[in-house]
């Protein structure tokens, strides 16, 4: 969650941790589902979840 404030804090105007059971990790940008635990099975590899909002954030401009 860090790294994801490091690295897009002009990007980012806030973010929400929602709780949850059963070991979910849902990354959810702008509505839009980046990663699911839930769906691959593991967890997010390291700099995975950084990666993933950088190309969403492109794919927007």
């Amino acid at each position: 969650m860090v790294d994801l404030l490091k690295n897009f804090e002009t990007e980012i105007e806030s973010v929400t941790l929602v709780p949850s059971d059963g070991g979910r990790f849902e990354l959810t940008v702008n509505g839009k589902l980046l990663y699911s635990k839930l769906k691959t099975g593991r967890h997010a590899a390291h700099g995975e979840a950084i990666g993933l909002v950088k190309s969403f954030l492109q794919e927007g401009k």
